[in-house]
């Protein structure tokens, strides 16, 4: 399945897009409660690097996002 691109609004700390606090999805905007994990993983063959993020959003909902730093984009994972 292909994960599909999303807009986040983001507490920018230090370096920028630090930290999910909301997302839009199907036009609808969801408030992040709770961060639950985050990680990164990098490609061996590309280079690349995503930051993945488990939270729960205010609809009770729990999301795992990442942001693709290769590409400056948001995700949210398909399951």
């Amino acid at each position: 399945m292909v994960d599909k691109k999303i807009e986040v609004i983001t507490y920018s700390g230090y370096r920028e897009e630090e930290t999910p606090r909301a997302f839009i999805l199907h036009n609808k905007k969801i408030e992040i409660i709770g961060i639950l994990d985050m990680w990164i993983e990098e490609g061996l063959r590309d280079r690349s690097r995503k930051r993945f993020f488990k939270v729960r959003g205010n609809d009770k909902f729990t999301y795992k996002l990442y942001f693709d730093e290769k590409t400056r984009e948001w995700f949210v994972c398909k399951n």
